[in-house]
């Protein structure tokens, strides 16, 4: 009776490997707590062979940051269909997902790592803002974006970057409330900046249009109204 030897992988497949392990390993425990050995041995094989892919602990990160920033970039890819406020909210679901699963490293992401300051961190991190950005105004059926709808999309962007953050330092608060707050929020940059430009106020009553009773939208002015009253 003979034992089947294990299959040898090919180059690109093992570098995949890697990153999926480092990425794993990055997703439970800031990166500068990881070391080669403990990747090495997660991916059962040795530290020379390691840096046989990869020339250094900080070009694996920074691999393993762009199949993270992919996955990140891909939570804001939703259907165009039904009311804006409910694809929204989707869309902030997939992104605490992402925010939930991969703490250490998405804040690592966020905040650069062993990698800050780096131009290829800098760059992953811009990628995943800009693809943010035009989902959202693919969701709006904006092309060419006014000065002040890009300053409101990009503002609810980095608040929902910051936001999770902050949420990510002892979940005080239910991440379910964070979304719908966030929804509320976009909402809320789009009716200032429409208070002060017509072209935003029209922006803003199309968005509004076929947000149905029950909608996050509409919840945010229902709960305005209560205040005031």
């Amino acid at each position: 009776m003979t034992t089947g030897a294990r299959r040898r992988m090919g180059v690109d497949e093992r570098r995949q490997q890697l990153i999926g392990v480092a990425l794993e390993l990055f997703s439970r425990r800031s990166p500068d707590e990881v070391s080669i050995d403990e990747i090495a041995s997660a991916a059962g094989i040795s530290r020379p062979l390691v840096y046989h892919y990869f020339p250094g602990k900080l070009s694996l990160y920074e691999a393993a940051l762009k199949r993270a920033s992919e996955d990140l970039a891909g939570r804001f890819e939703e259907p165009q269909e039904g009311p804006l406020g409910s694809r929204l909210l989707r869309v902030m679901r997939r992104f605490f997902d992402f925010v939930d699963d991969h703490g250490p490293g998405f804040s690592a992401l966020m905040r650069g790592g062993p990698a800050v300051g780096s131009t290829a961190t800098n760059a992953l991190i811009d990628s995943v803002r800009q693809a943010a950005y035009v989902q959202i105004l693919s969701h709006l059926r904006v092309t060419d974006p006014p000065a002040r709808l890009e300053l409101v999309v990009r503002s609810w962007i980095s608040l929902a970057e910051s936001t999770a953050l902050i949420w990510l330092d002892g979940r005080r608060i239910p991440r379910a409330e964070l979304e719908v707050q966030l929804v509320h929020d976009f909402a809320a940059l789009a009716a200032v900046s429409a208070a002060q430009d017509a072209e935003m106020g029209a922006l803003l009553r199309e968005m509004l249009k076929d947000e149905p009773a029950d909608g996050p939208f509409n919840d945010l002015v229902v709960r305005l109204i209560s205040l005031a009253s």
